[in-house]
C-alpha cells in the first residue's frame, strides 16, 4: 500500500481514498451520500465510479434504507452523512433495516461531537456512541489519524456485518507510520507508563491525551496512552492488562460520558477486575456554537483538564 499519508490535509481525504482504492479491487463496493458529497469530498469516488455512487439528497433515513436494500442484493454500501443525522435521525432504519435484518451497511457519521463547531448544538452529536453501542453486533469505531482512518475504513468495508464509523471530517495528523499494525477491535499503545493509563478515542482526544503525558511527566507521573479507536467490540484484554499494570484509568472521549467509551471500560472492569476509572467527556449537556479550541475548553477536554483529573485521583 504505497500511500503518502502525510500529504492528506483532512481525515475525509484518507477515507475517500480508502474507499476509492478498495473499489478498484471489489466491484461490489458502492457509496451513498445525503447531499454532502462536497463536505466529505466523495465526488472523487463518483468521478471514478459514477455508476456506483448514489446521492439520495437530504433524506438520511431513506439513504440508510436504500443502503440496506443494496446490501440485500450482495453489494457493500458505504453510506455517509453528518453524525447527528446518521445516529439520531436514521437510527431506526439503521437498527432494523441494516442490523436486525443482518445486512452489511457501512454507515459513516462525520463531524462528531465538538468537531461540528460552528454548526452548533443541533448538529453536535454527543450521544451517537451511546446509541450505536446499544445495537447488537454493531462495530463502532473512530480513527485518530489519517493512517488509522485509511486502514480501519478498508477493514470495516470488508467486515461481514454493519459498522458505524465516527469520522472527524476536517483536519488530521499523522500519528502512525504506514507499517503500523492497526486492527479493528484492537487498541494501540502509543506510550507505556506505570502510574495511570489514559484511554482516548478520536483525533482531538488522542491528541489531548498525548499532550497531557508531557505535562504529567513534569509532575513526576508516568502515564500510559492507549488509542482505543474501536469502542465496540472493546479490546478487553488490553484494558485488563493496563488496569492491572497501573491501577488507575482515565478515559477521554468527544461524546457523552454516559454509555460511551468510559462506560464500556467501567462496565467490563467492574465485573472482572474492579479498578478506579475516571470518565472524561461531555457531562449531560447539549452542544453549542464555537470554534474547536473554544469548545474543547468549554467542555473541559484540554490536556490541562486531563492533568487535573489525574492529579485528583486517589
Amino acid at each position: 500500500m504505497a500511500k503518502k499519508y502525510n500529504t492528506y490535509d483532512h481525515m475525509r481525504d484518507a477515507f475517500v481514498d480508502a474507499m476509492t482504492d478498495l473499489a478498484a479491487a471489489n466491484k461490489n463496493l458502492v457509496m451513498l451520500d445525503a447531499d454532502l458529497s462536497g463536505c466529505v469530498n466523495s465526488g472523487c469516488f463518483q468521478a471514478k465510479y459514477p455508476d456506483r455512487f448514489f446521492n439520495v439528497g437530504i433524506s438520511e433515513a431513506d439513504m440508510v434504507g436504500i443502503a440496506a436494500g443494496l446490501s440485500a442484493t450482495g453489494l457493500i454500501p458505504v453510506a455517509h452523512t453528518f453524525a447527528c443525522f446518521a445516529s439520531r435521525r436514521a437510527f431506526d432504519q439503521f437498527f432494523l433495516s441494516a442490523n436486525y435484518a443482518k445486512q452489511n451497511v457501512k454507515l459513516v457519521g462525520t463531524d462528531p461531537g465538538i468537531t461540528s463547531q460552528m454548526n452548533g448544538g443541533t448538529h453536535m452529536p454527543f450521544e451517537d456512541f451511546g446509541l450505536m453501542k446499544m445495537v447488537p453486533g454493531l462495530v463502532v469505531f473512530e480513527p485518530s489519524d489519517s493512517v488509522s482512518c485509511y486502514k480501519l475504513s478498508q477493514q470495516a468495508a470488508i467486515h461481514k456485518g454493519s459498522t458505524y464509523m465516527r469520522l472527524q471530517r476536517k483536519g488530521t495528523t499523522v500519528r502512525y507510520t504506514d507499517d503500523t499494525k492497526i486492527e479493528l477491535g484492537r487498541g494501540i499503545v502509543i506510550k507505556d507508563g506505570i502510574d495511570v493509563t489514559l484511554i482516548a478515542t478520536g483525533l482531538v482526544m488522542v491528541d489531548a491525551a498525548v499532550k497531557a503525558v508531557e505535562l504529567l511527566e513534569a509532575e513526576g507521573i508516568s502515564a500510559a496512552v492507549i488509542d482505543m479507536h474501536t469502542v465496540k467490540p472493546l479490546d478487553e484484554a488490553l484494558v485488563l492488562e493496563y488496569a492491572k499494570k497501573t491501577g488507575k484509568i482515565v478515559t477521554i472521549e468527544n461524546a457523552q460520558r454516559c454509555n460511551g467509551l468510559g462506560s464500556a471500560i467501567s462496565d467490563y472492569l467492574s465485573e472482572v477486575h474492579p479498578t478506579l476509572v475516571k470518565r472524561m467527556g461531555i457531562d449531560d449537556e447539549f452542544g453549542e456554537v464555537g470554534t474547536l479550541a473554544y469548545l474543547q475548553k468549554r467542555y473541559s477536554l484540554m490536556p490541562e483538564d486531563i492533568v487535573k483529573t489525574v492529579l485528583a485521583l486517589k
